[in-house]
């Protein structure tokens, strides 16, 4: 078996290892995070449906940031959503047969891969244009921003200008999933195209990136506004009163 095919099956094997502990690491970690105080951002729902329905928007529509400013949502938007048209896209390199939904989003999720790229660029944009982001800004959200346009680039390239051999790779990613290793092409532009990726989800769990799940952990964003009808205690606050 070639070593190329090898050194790629191993780095992806690690590289979901690492992805998958570190969440689960990380989730545990703000499950344990003590929550002492009521601080749901106001205006905040009353009951827990109204808490389902304002995350529901947060996740879905990025409400507090389109209220915060419609520049940085707007290209924060477009780059969530391409993201998600192209992981939908991907999909297909996984599933035999492929879904039918799956086969639909093609179309959408080639194209997504132009507005991935813009919306990450005028992201990079505003970090260095705006000063007070600017100054706040660390040079490993510059490298995160890179890291993610060069991946779109690199995809982007594969498809409109040096294609590869896309049987054979879907080959090699179904040999992932049951341990049945075949060979992965050899082009260049994949090669970097898949170390980057691999990259990605290295890094993920230990780095700014984590505020998806981060979501649903704050505060903030998941307390019913009851104060006056229910007291609110953290757990370890509860263990002590008794």
């Amino acid at each position: 078996m070639p070593i190329l095919t090898i050194t790629f099956a191993l780095l992806f094997y690690a590289a979901t290892a690492v992805l998958v502990i570190g969440l689960a690491l990380r989730i545990r970690l703000y499950l344990r995070a003590p929550a002492p105080l009521k601080i749901p951002t106001t205006p905040a729902p009353t009951s827990g449906a109204g808490v389902a329905l304002r995350m529901a928007r947060e996740v879905l529509w990025f409400e507090s940031l389109f209220k915060s400013n419609k520049w940085t949502w707007a290209f924060g938007w477009l780059f969530h959503a391409a993201l998600l048209l192209v992981l939908l896209r991907h999909l297909r390199y996984f599933q035999e047969p492929v879904w039918s939904a799956i086969v639909f989003v093609q179309f959408f999720g080639t194209y997504a891969g132009f507005a991935m790229a813009a919306g990450l660029a005028g992201l990079w944009a505003r970090r260095v244009l705006v000063d007070r982001v600017r100054y706040i800004s660390t040079p490993s959200d510059h490298l995160h921003l890179a890291l993610l346009l060069a991946i779109a680039g690199s995809g982007l390239l594969m498809r409109f200008v040096a294609h590869t051999d896309i049987v054979a790779l879907k080959a090699f990613t179904l040999g992932l999933l049951r341990f049945d290793w075949q060979p992965l092409p050899s082009d260049p532009l994949l090669l970097l195209h898949l170390t980057l990726v691999a990259l990605l989800m290295i890094v993920f769990p230990i780095s700014k990136l984590l505020h998806a799940p981060g979501l649903f952990f704050s505060p903030t964003r998941y307390q019913v506004d009851n104060p006056r009808e229910a007291r609110h205690m953290a757990s370890w606050a509860a263990v002590l009163e008794k």
